[in-house]
């Protein structure tokens, strides 16, 4: 149980105390209505001696009374109706709420914190998040406990509204008050009038009630004076004809309103008596006796009803403390008049204590005193003395019996009580009430002596008394005077100075079980817990004491229960170890029965107290059942913020109620939430718990949506949000845009540069403010999830914003602003009508915002109406006295209005040592953009733009340029990593084919009709690089976008064709182009835009090349310059036929070159064309030559296989070489310079080195152009295309397109020491025998008469040629023979005639002619490649001396004649 203001000792004592009536006289009641009191109410707070009283007991010991408190009321003849008494009780637990802020109401209970009593907690608050100073305090304070008050007060008002009954005497009047005033005419007769009606009262068989102790009862007169009226002679001769008449000890004169009105205020007399108004009792009566003192006048109820009711009544019950707490409602039908007349008195209490009334307005602190004094002198010479007379009167009846044999003893009972009622067997005693004894029956007298002492605290003479009644009471089998007398005799016996006996709790579960089951008398069941409960906690006796209380709870009284279930929940809280989780229950069982007894506020506290036990772990459908039950208590007080809070914690969690459940708890949450509303409707909108966003998945979208794609015309792909984020391809997005700034500001990229983001979300860098541009929407997608199992449904769903306009332009910023959707002027807002959220669903919702001024613009949030779909589940049993007409707002889609905020959350920050070591984020800006001025907007479509093509296919399409602002756009440059991929053709008109139509089978090359006797010999053109933007020291990447006089105005479009090559690798390619592009103007925010487009081309397999080069050994060309070559081309068909290509012809074969070019082909085959079917190969071989100089220009020669000329040197086909030219030197370049960084050498040795090796290098490059026929759809397609070969080596293959090298098998790991010695670089033998070219002209056959001449001489020339660019000196030797003995088997031996050695210095390119003589001494076939060649440049030592060996033999027929 809670802890109790009084001890249980005080507290059993106040509970039964000697009870004196008053009867008064009208004028004496008229003289302390003065006071606005009556006569018992007037001596009420002085009825308790503050001192100790004597008294003897049967066997003359002296008894000492400490504390005694006498109790006088006013005279009921009627008793209290059950109901009056219920609505009474109800009234004083409503009433008694407790008070806010009390610290002593926290209590500690293992690892919980509880706050016991405190009211105003908020559902929605944790319960223990701020209580750890509170809790040090309560530690060390004498309040450490929980106290109920409501139920101190139920108790003492339960106690003292019982009736009393005939069983036991406890409650039966001892005395009575005779009060009359002075100044009636004739006090004496009054008084004699008021005995006869307290006579006729008592022994009156009229009256039944009150009950009065013994038939002799005491009266004790008073003469009541108002010494105002200033007749103390008179009041003084009347109380000594009193005394004479009644003796000294029977009257007494007091006197009182001695406080005269004209007085001055200032004088501050205290006021006793609120504090004792406030308890309410059914005894606190008045005596407006009407017939003639009996009932209350109709006039007076009437004047109760209609003085005390005020507003603060009629509404409700109110917050204000200072005022009387117990305010009744106006009585109901359902109470009959005798029920309100008994409660009368005590509702004009309660009313003039309402309106603020003094009470003892007229009395002095002297009249205090006398009043005190008054009530000593009573209870000392008049009740004490009476109730000791009484006592012996009774004693020494018992005394006489205690001679008697028990048969003698049953006789004299049976004589003295001749009417009982027959003997009854025990079965039927226990089915009724037991018997029923006259009043001077012995055993009663027993009973009432015991009573009498208990009045009295003798304890243990009671103890006896109760203790010999039980048993006479017992073999009688008198059930209800052996419960009363057992409940007694166990209170005395605990009550006993200094505990001679253990308390014996068996008395009173017999005593609760007897009233309970056998008497069906459930008050003299409850008085008996309450007393025992109450006992045995002051013993510690928790857990009986909780078992106690619990067993008394029953569906008869729903209050009761309540209340004991409460108390019973605090026992389990205070025992030694607590059982917190009983506690929890137990105010669980208590709250609903409050709430079935219509105490709302109490239910409400309990559910509570209950939830703090019950958050938080895990037990998701008992928080759902509290915090359900918290928001309809809370709404039934009006307590409107508790009901939203609570509903918003049922639909806040992860509920595992059935969708039913759910829909009828949302239902009520939007019910509740709209009578909130209603109450401020200007207010702010308060946030709504529904549906939950994922703030950090908000993505935010600058920009237009992308068109769709109209037939052929397809859209740049540019950014959506249908797009997936990548950060691979958006770092390299960044990349291409750090590439097109760089390019243009000089290779230097601005400080202030920011990557434009078109679509921001958690992955992007949200560190700066957003740039947008007036008049584009800027879309916001915000992920909303419903955790709900019923359906969500919001309507004209918006964006919260706020705006500040700024002028970037202008030097002062206007400082206006603009929130929500106020303002279309500024910002206009989308709202999307209907929203549906299906159960457990995740969705997003796109809203956009449509800025049409420059500035600052903060997007806070999302404000909506949350609704339930229409024709939802509904849920049976939803309680109507709250107004939840469930059907009615269903059916109609109740919604409430609300908003969200968008609070997201920055990165983690993780670079300095502060950050890594604390929790720090930084800024996330995605929602705060700043509006920037006009900016040109592009839109770029794509006109026959092919989805698919062969390796190395040309095709042509047509791209549109559209500028949909209103601002002219320039410097319109695209830039992609794949630059080969597409050209817009040369620099010149000249160089670029107007339409297809122009050429046969729409080509999209440019074409000339061929002459046939050309076939087969070149046809030489030139062209620069410069011409295709190639060579200008730009990045090729960069590619500028020709626009006719470079500006593209508001409105205009523009139609470029655009030549596409698929890509040399089969497979699915994805090609970025950047568009960039700015605005005339320059502004201060935004420099430039964007736009970006992704295609996706599938290649297949075509043709694969592979071509070398190799020296031709006719050193001399036509014009008598060395350096022919031969170029050996293998063209292999590698098409399989699944993408229906019939056949390749290879139509042209062109070279490129600043120093060769193609002369003329020498394929053996007579053959036009070159057709080739699948997997099949050609093999053809071309004569190449060098070409003049030309500045720089790269001569182009076209070796015809068709009708046609593909002119090489113009668009697209010069186009395309260059590029593949421009990233082959590319990749080259990366890797000469990363072997270039690897070696650390001699300037000498790399430049020597550097020119042996340029020997062996050729430039020449080869265009292979194709023809593909296709056969789709029964038609036949030609194709188009062109593949690449560079060759840059002499004797090396090269390849159309990179080989894929293989990975090495796994070798052992070799461990060694690295050396630091740099090893000089020294040229490869392929590299030094490329440095002097060697040829022997001679007849292939010679014939010679041996016989004639036996020396066969020969004439030979030896053909020397310095291939590279430097001065060589040569030495050619002569003497060397061939020592292996295979080849003197082969060929036979010979000599050569003349100089044994030569030496000769050769210049650069210079082709030299040794005559020589070979002698030969019989015929056979002879090898002439004997001569040993040595060369090093002039300017070196011999280090790279080598021989120069010729790679083929030469060989002689010597025939004889």
């Amino acid at each position: 149980m809670a802890q109790c203001v009084q001890s249980v000792q005080e507290f059993i004592q106040d509970s039964f105390v000697p009870l004196v009536a008053a009867l008064c006289s009208e004028e004496a009641e008229r003289l302390t209505r003065r006071n606005n009191l009556s006569f018992a109410e007037l001596v009420k707070p002085f009825c308790r001696l503050t001192s100790e009283v004597h008294m003897r007991d049967p066997n003359n010991q002296l008894h000492i009374i400490k504390n005694l408190k006498i109790a006088v009321n006013n005279i009921i003849t009627h008793p209290p109706q059950p109901g009056a008494i219920r609505k009474l009780l109800n009234d004083v637990v409503s009433v008694s709420q407790p008070v806010e802020g009390l610290v002593a109401n926290v209590i500690t209970a293992g690892d919980y914190d509880l706050n016991i009593s405190d009211r105003s907690v908020k559902a929605s608050v944790p319960w223990y998040s701020n209580w750890k100073e509170t809790l040090m305090e309560l530690n060390t304070s004498a309040f450490y406990s929980a106290t109920t008050p409501w139920f101190e007060s139920y108790r003492e008002c339960f106690l003292q509204s019982m009736p009393a009954s005939d069983h036991e005497f406890l409650n039966h009047y001892v005395a009575c008050m005779l009060v009359v005033s002075s100044s009636e005419p004739d006090p004496v007769e009054q008084f004699l009038k008021l005995s006869q009606e307290q006579h006729r009262i008592q022994h009156s068989s009229e009256y039944s009630y009150p009950k009065w102790f013994i038939p002799n009862t005491l009266k004790y007169y008073v003469l009541l004076h108002d010494v105002s009226t200033g007749e103390e002679q008179r009041a003084d001769s009347i109380y000594e004809e009193m005394k004479q008449r009644y003796g000294t000890q029977g009257c007494y004169l007091l006197k009182i309103n001695s406080r005269v009105s004209n007085r001055g205020t200032d004088e501050q007399i205290p006021d006793p008596w609120s504090q004792y108004l406030q308890k309410n009792t059914i005894q606190n009566q008045d005596c407006y006796e009407d017939c003639p003192y009996t009932v209350i006048s109709n006039k007076s109820t009437d004047h109760l009803i209609s003085d005390g009711l005020d507003s603060e009544i009629k509404d409700g019950l109110s917050n204000n403390f200072k005022t009387h707490p117990l305010q009744l409602d106006h009585p109901s039908g359902s109470l009959d008049t005798s029920d309100y007349v008994k409660a009368a008195g005590s509702l004009q209490d309660t009313k003039k204590s309402n309106s603020g009334t003094p009470h003892g307005a007229c009395l002095t602190l002297t009249d205090h005193d006398r009043i005190r004094q008054f009530i000593q002198e009573f209870t000392f010479r008049g009740l004490l003395p009476h109730i000791e007379k009484t006592i012996r009167q009774l004693n020494d009846q018992l005394i006489s019996r205690k001679g008697l044999s028990r048969s003698l003893f049953s006789a004299t009972k049976k004589w003295f009580s001749g009417s009982k009622v027959p003997e009854k067997s025990i079965n039927e005693l226990k089915n009724t009430s037991g018997l029923l004894y006259p009043p001077e029956a012995p055993e009663l007298q027993i009973r009432k002596m015991a009573d009498l002492c208990f009045l009295v605290q003798h304890y243990e003479l009671a103890y006896s008394c109760y203790h010999t009644a039980k048993k006479d009471f017992l073999n009688d089998q008198a059930m209800l005077y052996a419960a009363g007398a057992l409940e007694m005799a166990a209170v005395s016996a605990f009550l006993q100075p200094g505990a001679p006996r253990p308390y014996p709790a068996h008395y009173m579960e017999t005593a609760i079980q007897t009233y309970r089951d056998i008497c069906k008398n459930m008050v003299l069941a409850e008085r008996c817990v309450l007393l025992s409960a109450e006992i045995l906690k002051s013993q510690s006796k928790y857990s009986e004491a909780a078992a106690l209380l619990i067993r008394l709870t029953s569906e008869d009284s729903d209050l009761r229960s309540a209340l004991l279930l409460e108390q019973a929940a605090h026992c389990f809280i205070n025992m030694k170890s607590p059982m917190v989780r009983k506690f929890a229950f137990h105010m669980i069982l208590a709250g609903h029965r409050f709430s079935k007894a219509g105490q709302k506020k109490h239910a409400l506290r309990c559910y509570c107290q209950a939830m703090q036990v019950y958050k938080g772990k895990g037990w998701s459908l008992a928080e759902d059942h509290i915090n359900f039950t918290i928001g309809r208590q809370s709404f039934t007080l009006r307590q409107l913020d508790n009901a939203v809070s609570a509903f918003r914690h049922i639909l806040i969690n992860d509920s595992k109620q059935p969708p039913a459940q759910q829909g009828a708890f949302l239902r009520e949450y939007l019910y509740v939430y709209k009578n909130v509303t209603q109450l401020s409707p200007d207010g702010p909108l308060p946030q709504l718990p529904l549906p939950y966003i994922n703030s950090s998945a908000t993505r935010v979208f600058f920009g237009h949506d992308r068109r769709p794609a109209e037939g052929e015309k397809q859209a740049a792909t540019h950014v959506s949000l249908d797009q997936e984020y990548d950060s691979e391809s958006s770092q390299q997005w960044k990349e291409l845009e750090e590439q097109v700034v760089s390019v243009i500001n000089k290779g230097i990229i601005p400080s202030n540069f920011q990557p434009t983001q078109f679509c921001l979300n958690r992955y992007s860098d949200n560190s700066r403010f957003p740039l947008a541009v007036v008049e584009e929407p800027i879309t916001v997608e915000v992920s909303f999830r419903n955790p709900l199992k019923v359906p969500l449904l919001l309507t004209d769903l918006s964006l919260l914003w706020k705006f500040q306009p700024k002028d970037f332009n202008a030097k002062h910023d206007g400082e206006t602003k603009g929130q929500g959707t106020c303002d279309d002027d500024m910002i206009g807002t989308e709202a999307i009508a209907e929203f549906l959220i299906n159960s457990e669903e995740t969705k997003v919702a796109r809203l956009k915002l449509f800025p049409h001024q420059t500035g600052e613009l903060h997007i806070l949030g999302v404000v909506y109406n949350l609704g339930t779909v229409q024709g939802a589940v509904t849920l049976d049993g939803i309680d109507p006295s709250i107004g939840l007409q469930t059907g009615k707002f269903v059916s109609n889609g109740l919604s409430v209005r609300g908003r969200q905020d968008l609070e997201i959350q920055g990165p983690r920050l993780n670079n300095t040592k502060e950050e890594k070591t604390s929790i720090k984020y930084g800024p996330d800006r995605r929602l705060d953009p700043i509006i920037t001025e006009e900016m040109p907007l592009l839109e770029v479509f794509f006109i026959n733009f092919p989805t698919g093509l062969l390796c190395g296919e040309i095709r042509k399409a047509y791209v549109e340029f559209v500028n949909v602002s209103r601002c002219p756009l320039t410097a319109l440059k695209v830039v992609s990593k794949h630059p080969e991929f597409f050209t817009f053709g040369g620099n010149t008109a000249v160089l670029t084919p107007l339409s297809p139509s122009a050429s046969e089978n729409c080509s999209a090359y440019k074409t000339v009709v061929t002459d046939p006797t050309s076939v087969r010999t070149a046809l030489l053109s030139s062209a620069s690089s410069v011409d295709f933007g190639v060579g200008t020291g730009g990045q090729p990447e960069v590619i500028p976008v020709p626009l006719p006089d470079t500006v593209l105005l508001p409105g205009a479009s523009v139609q470029l064709p655009m030549w596409l090559r698929g890509p040399d690798e089969e497979g699915v390619h994805e090609i970025n182009f950047l568009f960039y592009y700015e605005s005339i103007k320059r502004h201060s925010k935004m420099c430039h835009r964007v736009l970006r487009h992704t295609a996706v081309i599938c290649t297949s397999r075509s043709l694969h090349i592979r071509a070398t080069v190799c020296r031709s050994n006719a050193l001399e060309d036509e014009e008598g310059r060395g350096g022919n070559m031969l170029v050996f081309v293998d063209v292999e068909n590698i098409n399989t036929s699944e993408t229906g290509v019939k056949e390749f012809h290879i139509v042209q074969v062109s070279s490129n070159s600043k120093h060769w070019k193609l002369q003329k082909s020498v394929n053996i085959s007579e053959d036009k064309d070159t057709k080739l079917a699948s997997r099949e190969r050609a093999k053809l071989c071309f004569k190449a030559v060098r070409c003049k100089n030309s500045e720089g220009n790269y001569t182009f020669a076209d070796i015809v296989f068709g009708n046609e000329q593909i002119i090489s040197s113009a668009s697209p086909c010069a186009d395309f070489f260059f590029q593949s030219l421009s990233s082959e030197f590319k990749r080259t370049h990366v890797q000469s310079h990363t072997h270039a960084s690897q070696r650390a050498v001699k300037q000498s040795f790399d430049e020597t080195v550097r020119l042996i090796q340029r020997c062996s290098e050729v430039d020449l490059n080869l265009v292979v152009l194709w023809k593909a026929y296709v056969v789709e759809d029964n038609k036949q397609l030609i194709l188009e295309g062109q593949h690449h070969v560079a060759l840059n080596t002499v004797g090396k293959e090269a390849f159309s397109f990179p080989q894929k090298q293989e990975l090495p098998e796994m070798v052992l790991l070799k461990f060694f020491r690295s050396e630091n010695t740099p090893v000089p670089a020294r040229p490869t033998p392929e590299q030094l025998s490329n440095l002097i070219k060697t040829s022997l002209h001679y007849p292939e056959s010679f014939n010679h008469s041996f016989h004639q001449k036996s020396l066969c001489l020969v004439p030979v020339t030896l053909l020397l040629s310095n291939c590279s660019q430097a001065v060589v000196d040569v030495m050619i030797d002569l003497r060397h023979k061939t020592i292996s003995p295979e080849a003197l088997e082969i060929h036979g031996s010979f000599t050569w005639l003349g100089q044994t050695q030569y030496k000769l210095q050769l210049k650069s390119q210079e082709v030299y002619s040794l005559q020589l003589k070979a002698c030969f001494v019989h015929t056979g076939v002879y090898n002439l490649g004997t001569p040993r060649v040595f060369a090093k440049l002039a300017d070196q030592v011999t280090l790279f001396e080598t021989s120069q060996q010729n790679s083929m033999p030469a060989l002689i027929i010597i025939n004889d004649i």
